[in-house]
């Protein structure tokens, strides 16, 4: 069974910072591209960040880049972004899934609260 599990969420101020972790199990990780998303309650998911199998190639949306960065170990079967200069516009659900998308292996993800 394959299970995406996020964390690091949590309240931060505008100009913070937070890293997001997600653990993947039931799937060769390596194997697949992956990608963060996020969510506001009554909005479309949308696509935040994307790394290729091996690392090395990576792609984020316009609203992101410059301010967050998306990693991954493959050894340890983990995903993370590292987000800097959080706006309160970044206010979301925020989950991980393999690029493209499996809707039947989306997480409960994590949230990330960006307030003074």
């Amino acid at each position: 069974q394959v299970q995406f599990v996020e964390s690091g969420g949590g309240l931060v101020e505008p100009g913070g910072s937070l890293t997001l972790s997600c653990l993947a199990s039931g799937i060769i990780f390596s194997s697949y591209p992956m990608g963060w998303y996020r969510q506001v309650p009554g909005k479309q998911r949308e696509s935040v960040a994307f790394i290729r199998n091996g690392g090395r190639s990576t792609d984020y949306a316009t609203f992101v880049k410059g301010r967050f960065t998306i990693s991954r170990d493959n050894a340890k079967n983990m995903l993370y972004l590292q987000m800097n200069s959080l706006k309160p516009e970044d206010t979301a659900d925020y989950y991980c899934n393999v690029v493209p998308t499996k809707n039947a292996w989306w997480g409960q993800g994590t949230q990330v609260t960006v307030s003074s």
